[in-house]
């Protein structure tokens, strides 16, 4: 929880350049002037990804096509997206997942708001 916050309070004095940092095993991101922190009991850790992307294929998930690039933070469009839960036998997150130009991200359900972009 220290480490959060520190990484929080650095953040925030950074209010006038978006970066990315990484918190021991929390992925922060900064998107004008806004934080997003998910902490690896959230979101799809590095030992889940592989199960996690070869469901997504196995599902022949749709991409989708935004004119926007894909960041943390970034909200996605309220219309034309199909977001879907991920499977308890992958990861436990409270975060739905869609694929975007390309792209597998773990969205906030009700911002739409990109907490993690599972590469």
């Amino acid at each position: 929880m220290q480490n959060r916050l520190l990484a929080i309070a650095a953040i925030a004095g950074a209010l006038a350049a978006p970066i990315a940092a990484q918190a021991q095993s929390d992925t922060v991101g900064v998107v004008r002037g806004g934080s997003v922190v998910v902490g690896e009991h959230e979101g799809i850790t590095a030992e889940q990804r592989p199960a996690f992307r070869e469901y997504v294929v196995r599902e022949r998930v749709p991409t989708f096509t935004i004119p926007d690039r894909i960041t943390v933070g970034s909200v996605l469009p309220d219309a034309g997206i199909t977001y879907y839960d991920v499977p308890q036998t992958v990861a436990a997150t409270p975060y739905r997942y869609t694929v975007v130009n390309g792209q597998t991200v773990l969205v906030e359900p009700r911002s739409r708001r990109i907490v993690q972009v599972v590469d």
